[in-house]
């Protein structure tokens, strides 16, 4: 079956949400077989559109994998900040940040492998978009930190600890999904570590 073929058969769109339907292929696509490894072509194909299509949204394959990377940061990004600024308490907002953090990686677990992978620290463009996420969220967890005389460049460097432990339990847990604990499970204990040692700065 061609792409003019397999296009037949897929539904008319209105633009927005044709332009989402093609990132949510593109970063299944990115994910399966790597950025330099997946073509237009095949993702055109696997969203049921011609490449044609494909490029009238976006300019390049790099053009795309940029939106497909900003994309997953952004949302990461806006889950962990909006559920931590609903919580009542700071000690509320650490569990319910790292929470937030855990449920995006279990419902998009492509979206953490393509923003945080090793290959993409590589590019100087594509890991600052990684960069960012992680400056984002440890401003969000230096704003925890109430110590006085603690300077902001101090606060931000224990944020980024904190950051740090969420980002390489998720990774611990993706590398052995089946033989390791349930990555619910390890939530209260996370949120105990960050906290008591939060708290021990105060003290």
């Amino acid at each position: 079956m061609t792409v003019q073929d397999h296009a037949v058969t897929s539904p008319r769109l209105p633009g927005p949400e044709r332009r989402r339907q093609i990132l949510e292929t593109a970063r299944a696509a990115f994910a399966r077989r790597g950025f330099h490894e997946t073509s237009m072509n095949e993702i055109a194909l696997e969203a049921g559109v011609t490449k044609p299509v494909v490029y009238q949204r976006f300019a390049s394959k790099r053009d795309l994998y940029r939106e497909v990377l900003q994309d997953i940061g952004a949302r990461l990004q806006a889950e962990v900040i909006e559920r931590a600024a609903r919580a009542s308490t700071p000690r509320e907002q650490v569990e319910a940040g790292f929470s937030a953090y855990i449920e995006f990686v279990k419902a998009d677990p492509d979206g953490f492998r393509l923003l945080f992978s090793g290959g993409n620290r590589q590019d100087a463009e594509w890991a600052g978009f990684a960069a960012a996420v992680e400056e984002s969220l440890a401003e969000g967890v230096a704003a925890l930190i109430e110590v006085e005389g603690m300077g902001q460049e101090h606060r931000m460097a224990l944020a980024y600890g904190v950051v740090g432990m969420a980002e390489g339990m998720v990774r611990s847990w993706m590398a052995a999904p089946n033989g390791g604990l349930d990555i619910d499970d390890l939530l209260p204990d996370l949120t105990t570590l960050a906290w008591v040692g939060l708290r021990g700065l105060e003290a």
